[in-house]
């Protein structure tokens, strides 16, 4: 498939402290790939990077074919980005949140457009309601619905459910399913592993600054050796019990 985004040899360092020693993936067309790492392994830094803006100390990158360092402006019109912090404005409602970045990107028919979203996320019955009554999940689903005004190719989604309950978790995930369903290629970073294994096409496992695994969940599970076959019961976890007293 058509690489959307191609990183090649991307290395950045604060001061001297050196953050990525060469970055190498790319990201399929309509897929989603998930960017996994600890807290300081440098996914952020690489989603910086990619939406211009930071500079690389090194190595190139494209996002939608076009050359982050020399293109910018036109990678910025290829992508959105949607940080670890939903960025929704609480005093308004969740139309006029999407109405307003509508009207801001100089779009016609801002509300059918709102409306239109809303159903996609599953915000209708709330669309009237200021979003300092949402949840968690609820905000960051609007969040995301505004990344998408505009029709954008490719939306960068840096560790989008920190924070949130197992319920919120489920609604943000199924979000991003939808994402890519319709087309859109999503680099989603991550430190959570259940996170990566329930959503990804594409697994790359950032330790130090640099890609030490990469390939889909198959993939990576065939570099350990075969599991032995063991019967034992399988006990429910928190989550599931959760899940299943709240009836999510």
């Amino acid at each position: 498939m058509t690489a959307t985004i191609s990183v090649r040899g991307l290395e950045k360092s604060y001061e001297d402290r050196p953050v990525l020693r060469g970055v190498d993936f790319d990201v399929a067309r309509g897929s989603i790939f998930a960017l996994l790492g600890a807290n300081g392994a440098g996914k952020t830094t690489v989603v910086k990077i990619l939406a211009t803006l930071l500079k690389a100390d090194a190595g190139t990158a494209a996002v939608d074919r076009f050359d982050v360092a020399t293109q910018a402006a036109r990678v910025r019109a290829s992508i959105s980005l949607t940080g670890q912090f939903a960025a929704v404005d609480q005093t308004l409602t969740g139309r006029e949140n999407l109405v307003l970045v509508a009207r801001l990107r100089h779009l016609k028919g801002a509300r059918p457009l709102a409306d239109e979203l809303l159903a996609r996320f599953l915000l209708t019955d709330a669309a009237d309601r200021r979003v300092a009554t949402y949840s968690g999940g609820m905000r960051r689903r609007l969040d995301i619905a505004m990344s998408l005004i505009g029709d954008p190719p490719v939306i960068f989604l840096d560790e989008p459910t920190t924070g949130l309950d197992p319920q919120s978790r489920a609604e943000v995930w199924n979000s991003v399913r939808q994402l890519a369903g319709h087309g859109t290629t999503v680099l989603l970073t991550t430190q959570y592993l259940d996170e990566a294994e329930q959503l990804a096409d594409q697994i790359a496992i950032l330790h130090q600054g640099r890609i030490i695994a990469h390939g889909t969940l198959a993939e990576l599970k065939e570099l350990f050796p075969p599991a032995k076959v063991e019967y034992v019961e399988k006990q429910p976890s928190l989550e599931d019990i959760f899940l299943a007293i709240t009836g999510s």
